[in-house]
């Protein structure tokens, strides 16, 4: 099936979670944010939270700095 994510279309495999997407993707979960469909997701929901086709996610990292 296919997602967006950022603006890029990906292929990914039926049934993924966000949390194993982040993982497949290689990104750390403890620093980012989520929005799946323009509605943020809370992480204790990303292992269970099932991606379907066309979802829309935008994965937003964050930076530490002074």
């Amino acid at each position: 099936m296919q997602v967006t994510i950022n603006g890029e279309t990906r292929d990914v495999e039926r049934g993924r979670t966000i949390l194993e997407l982040l993982r497949d993707l290689e990104i750390t979960p403890d620093r980012v944010a989520v929005e799946l469909d323009r509605a943020i997701v809370k992480k204790t929901r990303w292992e269970t939270t099932e991606l379907r086709d066309g979802a829309k996610l935008e994965i937003v990292h964050f930076v530490g700095g002074g």
